[in-house]
């Protein structure tokens, strides 16, 4: 049941890592080298792991996922394209969304949801 529960998240992000792939190029921004790069590179990682997830649903690539999802919120400013308001806007957008996806997947988890239930619950 948990793997059916994930598997909408996983068409969601493989949409997003397609999105994030061709978006400089629909969102006007393929000029800046650095922000290009990176949504062309992070929307492909995006997409390859859902498609890990849909075929092997190993939980490394929901942390996989949560990885390249907390990159993209720090990637404007790490890859200094802030300035380009429209492709910082789209990273952080879509990392955020990612983020969030991820950790709703990992919560579904048998194993991560007692961890944290007894973090929660201070034993």
């Amino acid at each position: 049941m948990q793997t059916d529960m994930r598997r909408w998240q996983d068409w969601v992000v493989f949409a997003l890592g397609l999105w994030l792939a061709v978006s400089p190029w629909l969102a006007g921004y393929a000029a800046h080298d650095a922000a290009t790069a990176n949504a062309a590179l992070a929307g492909l990682a995006l997409a390859l792991s859902s498609h890990f997830g849909f075929t092997i649903d190993h939980l490394s690539t929901e942390w996989i996922t949560m990885g390249i999802g907390l990159w993209l919120l720090s990637a404007p400013f790490v890859l200094g394209f802030e300035a380009s308001h429209v492709a910082a806007l789209n990273a952080v957008a879509v990392g955020a969304l990612i983020a969030g996806l991820s950790a709703s997947a990992l919560q579904l988890d048998r194993e991560i949801g007692r961890l944290l239930n007894r973090l929660i619950a201070g034993h």
